[in-house]
């Protein structure tokens, strides 16, 4: 159950960032880095970045992002699965 409060607490934080690169983006001010960026998905905040980068239109053109951002979330459905299903049969 604390994972899910977890989970949601770094989404919010996370969304509220990537929100924030994309207005700094239109203002043509200094922006939050990619490397800040993965780190809050690494985090666990990649379920709101993915929304949010095709609801925004931000970042969703640029591959390198793109990729890295995608190998993350492939990570943590994995992460979840083997820790909702697997640790259970054990």
């Amino acid at each position: 159950m604390l994972l899910i409060y977890y989970l949601i607490f770094i989404n919010i934080l996370a969304a509220f960032v990537f929100r924030q690169d994309k207005g700094l983006a239109k203002r043509k001010q200094k922006r939050v880095s990619e490397k800040r960026l993965h780190t809050f998905e690494l985090a666990g905040g990649v379920f709101s970045i993915v929304v949010l980068m095709y609801v925004l239109r931000h970042k969703n053109r640029k591959f390198s992002y793109f990729i890295w951002t995608f190998l993350i979330l492939a990570g943590w459905v994995a992460l979840l699965y083997f820790w909702t299903f697997r640790l259970k049969m054990l």
